[in-house]
C-alpha cells in the first residue's frame, strides 16, 4: 500500500470531491457566451440609445453566436440602468448601452451616485456620436458665427439659447460655447431637441443647440439659420455648416455619445470577445448607414481607447458644470 493514499470511505469521498472539482473546472472553462446576452438600455423604447441597440443587436449576436435580449431600464438620466449593469454578474452575459450622461456627466450633476464608473464598470467600446447644430432665428440678423460673436459681445448683450433639458449634452454644449467664446448666453431648457428647435422657429429664443436629426426637415427652408456644427470635423449630411472651432471659437468641440460597458471584473478575454462582436458590427457598412440615417456616427474602437475617452470626457464636463453652476437634485 502506497503511503498517504486514502482508502475506504475517505477514499470514496476524496474521489467524489475530485470529480466535482473537475466538473466545476470544465464548467468554468465553458466557451463564452454559453447563453443569451442581456443588453441593458438606459432609456425607454424608441429613444436614440434604444434604436442604436436594436440596430446593433442582430449583427453582434451573429458574431457571438447567442441571442441578445434588450432590457430597457430608464430613469435618473441613465443611472438606474447603468446601476443594474454595475451590479450584474461579471461574466459577459450582461452589458449596457449608456450615454455620456450616465458614463461621464452625471457624477458631476447628481449629489450622489449609485455606482462609480471607474470602479464598477468595464468599458467595451465607444459606439456612436451625435453631432449637434447651433441654429439661430432668422430675425436675429446673423448668418455666420463671426456675426453672432460680434452681436453677443456687444455691451449688455444677452442672447437666449434653447436646449433639450438641464444637464443634457445639448445644454452643456451651450454652456461650453458661452465659456469658450466668452459670451453671455441664457440657457432655456425644453423637453427635448424638437421643442427647442420649435422655439427658435417661433422666435421665442435667439439660438438653440439641437441634434442633427431634428434639423433634417428644416435644412434649407429658411425657417432657421444653421450657423455651425459642434463636432471637431464637418458633418457629411450638413456640409455647408462649418465647425464652431473653424468658424471663430478655436478649440470648441462637443458631441453626444453612446458607449457599451460591462460589469467590472469581467475577464479580459470576455471583454475582447464583446469588443470584437460590437465594434465589428459597427464597422459593417449597413450598420454605419443605418446609424447615419438616425443622425449618429458609428465610432468603434478598443476598450482601452474608450476607457481613456470616458476619463477625458468626465474631466472636461466636470469643469464646464462647475463653472456654470449646473446642478440636479
Amino acid at each position: 500500500m502506497r503511503p498517504g493514499r486514502p482508502t475506504g470511505r475517505r477514499g470514496a469521498i476524496a474521489a467524489l470531491g475530485a470529480a466535482a472539482l473537475g466538473a466545476h473546472g470544465a464548467a468554468a472553462q465553458a466557451p463564452y457566451p454559453n447563453r443569451p446576452v442581456r443588453m441593458i438600455v438606459t432609456f425607454p423604447p424608441g429613444g436614440s440609445s434604444d434604436v442604436i441597440g436594436r440596430i446593433l443587436a442582430p449583427r453582434a449576436e451573429a458574431r457571438l453566436g447567442q441571442p441578445i435580449v434588450i432590457d430597457n431600464r430608464p430613469g435618473a438620466g441613465g443611472n438606474i440602468g447603468m446601476d443594474a449593469v454595475a451590479k450584474a454578474a461579471p461574466d459577459g452575459h450582461t452589458v449596457g448601452i449608456g450615454a455620456a450622461g450616465a458614463l461621464a456627466v452625471n457624477p458631476s450633476l447628481y449629489p450622489s451616485m449609485p455606482y462609480d464608473v471607474g470602479r464598477d464598470l468595464a468599458p467595451v467600446t465607444l459606439v456612436a456620436g451625435i453631432p449637434f447644430v447651433l441654429v439661430a432665428r432668422p430675425g436675429l440678423g446673423v448668418r455666420t458665427v463671426p456675426e453672432l460673436l460680434a452681436l453677443a459681445r456687444r455691451p449688455g448683450a444677452a442672447l437666449t439659447v434653447a436646449h433639450g433639458g438641464t444637464g443634457t449634452a445639448m445644454h452643456l454644449s451651450a454652456e461650453l460655447l458661452a465659456q469658450t467664446g466668452g459670451l453671455r448666453l441664457e440657457p432655456i431648457p425644453f423637453r427635448g431637441s424638437a421643442p427647442a428647435l420649435t422655439a427658435v422657429v417661433a422666435g421665442q429664443t435667439d439660438l438653440a443647440v439641437v441634434d442633427l436629426t431634428s434639423m433634417a426637415g428644416l435644412a434649407g427652408t429658411g425657417q432657421v439659420v444653421a450657423l455651425a456644427v459642434t463636432t471637431g470635423d464637418r458633418v457629411g449630411s450638413l456640409p455647408e455648416a462649418p465647425t464652431l472651432s473653424e468658424a471663430g471659437v478655436p478649440g470648441y468641440e462637443s458631441v453626444g455619445w453612446f458607449g457599451l460597458v460591462a460589469p467590472a471584473r469581467t475577464p479580459a478575454p470576455v471583454i475582447a470577445a464583446l469588443n470584437d462582436a460590437f465594434a465589428g458590427a459597427l464597422r459593417e457598412p449597413e450598420v454605419r448607414a443605418r446609424l447615419e440615417a438616425i443622425g449618429t456616427v458609428a465610432q468603434p474602437g478598443t476598450a482601452a481607447a474608450f476607457e481613456g475617452f470616458i476619463r477625458d470626457e468626465t474631466a472636461k464636463w466636470a469643469g464646464v458644470i462647475r463653472a456654470a453652476g449646473v446642478r440636479l437634485e
